[in-house]
């Protein structure tokens, strides 16, 4: 599951950050190209909670050989388009299939990690799409260079690596009876993960931003390299998640899950008023050890009060929550750097992020999980 995650990441990022230089180079503006990863994004967040569903009665491993085979073509595809609006409308497909990817992939992870290491297990496996992300971008900009069906070549290739390490997965989990009558849109939306994952939403409108635009912040603040502050959350990420996911399983989720949001709020401020090369790598630092942990944490608290035969679902919600937060963080935080500053924009998404925790605190109550309550009805009184 880590090669295929790596691999999974490996092929997407060689795209994301080259589609834009595609459809401009066809002739479209760079509002058109920055399209190309939101609609992505919202197509993922809005299909998440069904495809992670889907995910729970089709069996995670044949959703996970459906999203690859899915990925093969949309490779091709964008390979063989003589225009970007053939890109533009087939990313919004990509996106469902992206979703039922990451949801399947996270669920059939929840399966096979043990029920007292799952934080550390999630965390170890995450740092599979890490490795993934911190190369990919440049194998993806070299190879664009000898050519854009070149490109996609190598991306189809990659896909077919993600269907041969799925086909040789068992599957987990017995699928769903799917013979009954067709389901009710409350059975394959766990909406009570929804409303809890609005915290990470909260969170996540600010890594929406910083992920944007921390390089444009960096060059208006005459920092170099202007990736410093992807770098500096990287390494944090690979040097603390060894660490957290184990005194997350030990102390107790929400113990490490609630400094972890405090701590992406004081990044976000510090990142504000970062003026010089040392309060930037600081504001990156102190970010880096909030957003790199709280994830795998999250993640752990949740399949902690939900059922195996639900977890698919329980994914996309929070898949949900998180993509729509990136998604609409990206977009507001632009309109507010160009209208009144980086330090106006980066203190907005801060505000933001520090009602996640009072927000979690009272949903928690609300919900009834201040204690080992389940989520889902079915699993009341047998919290895994």
């Amino acid at each position: 599951m880590c090669l295929f995650t790596f691999v999974v990441f490996l092929s997407a990022f060689q795209l994301f950050p080259t589609a834009p230089f595609r459809i401009m180079d066809l002739g479209g503006s760079t509002f058109t190209a920055g399209l190309f990863l939101g609609l992505l994004t919202y197509a993922s967040a809005l299909s998440a909670p069904l495809t992670g569903a889907l995910a729970d009665r089709l069996g995670r491993r044949k959703m996970l050989l459906v999203g690859s085979w899915a990925l093969v073509f949309f490779a091709v595809a964008y390979g063989l388009s003589p225009n970007y609006h053939i890109p533009l409308f087939l990313v919004v497909f990509h996106g469902a299939f992206w979703s039922g990817l990451l949801s399947a992939s996270s669920a059939y992870m929840s399966d096979i990690i043990p029920a007292h290491r799952r934080a550390e297990g999630i965390g170890y496996w995450g740092m599979s799409s890490v490795f993934a992300i911190a190369v990919a971008p440049s194998i993806g900009l070299w190879i664009y260079r000898f050519g854009w069906e070149w490109l996609c070549g190598s991306i189809a290739m990659l896909c077919l690596l993600m269907v041969a390490v799925a086909y040789k997965l068992p599957e987990t989990v017995s699928p769903t009876n799917t013979r009954r009558r067709l389901p009710h849109i409350r059975d394959l939306v766990e909406w009570k993960v929804l409303l809890l994952s609005i915290a990470l939403f909260m969170y996540a409108v600010g890594h929406g931003g910083a992920t944007s635009f921390s390089a444009v912040y960096a060059h208006a603040l005459d920092i170099s390299p202007p990736g410093l502050f992807f770098t500096v959350n990287a390494v944090m990420i690979l040097i603390t998640r060894p660490f957290s996911g184990v005194l997350a399983d030990r102390l107790g989720h929400r113990q490490i899950l609630i400094p972890c949001l405090l701590l992406i709020f004081i990044g976000l401020v510090m990142l504000a008023f970062a003026d010089s090369k040392g309060l930037f790598i600081a504001a990156a630092a102190v970010y880096g050890l909030g957003i790199g942990n709280v994830y795998p944490v999250f993640s752990a608290y949740i399949i902690q009060r939900i059922p195996a035969e639900r977890r698919g679902a329980a994914f996309g919600s929070v898949l949900a929550a998180f993509d729509t937060g990136i998604g609409t963080g990206s977009m507001m935080t632009g309109y507010l750097i160009e209208h009144y500053g980086f330090t106006a924009a980066f203190l907005s998404t801060a505000v933001l992020a520090a009602f996640a925790v009072p927000y979690f605190i009272l949903m928690e109550k609300r919900l009834g999980l201040d204690g080992t309550s389940a989520l889902h009805p079915h699993s009341a009184g047998k919290p895994l």
